[in-house]
């Protein structure tokens, strides 16, 4: 369903080091670095822009802000993933948005955490696979 993702940031050098390594928990990395962007995703997809998180200044030259309302998932492979990638989120000065838990409200496997990045972006690491 979906292309590609893009979040604002205004200082990308700070938003490179903490998505350097949150990312890396959920097996992706930095694949694409310019003047105002980096570009996140597996080696495979970066080229195509597919599949991939990226972030960067806003192109109109106007401050980043997060969206309420907004938040995005990024997929984990088991539940200590969700757990890890939290933990470091909030290590790296990301705020908390909502402990590591089952949200039974979606379905009876959601386990997933919140967190906002250091621009105010919401992301939600999730698992949608049984224990």
């Amino acid at each position: 369903m979906f292309s590609h993702i893009t979040l604002g940031t205004n200082n990308l050098h700070k938003a490179i080091a903490f998505y350097d390594e949150v990312m890396s928990i959920l097996g992706y990395s930095r694949q694409s670095t310019g003047e105002t962007f980096a570009g996140y995703g597996d080696k495979e997809n970066i080229h195509t822009g597919v599949n991939c998180l990226w972030i960067g200044k806003p192109i109109n030259g106007e401050p980043a802000t997060s969206g309420n309302g907004v938040n995005i998932a990024l997929s984990a492979t088991t539940r200590a993933t969700v757990d890890a990638f939290y933990q470091k989120a909030l290590e790296l000065g990301g705020a908390d948005e909502g402990m590591p838990g089952i949200r039974e409200e979606a379905h009876p496997n959601f386990y997933a955490a919140y967190v906002r990045d250091l621009d105010g972006n919401k992301l939600v690491a999730v698992c949608h696979r049984p224990e």
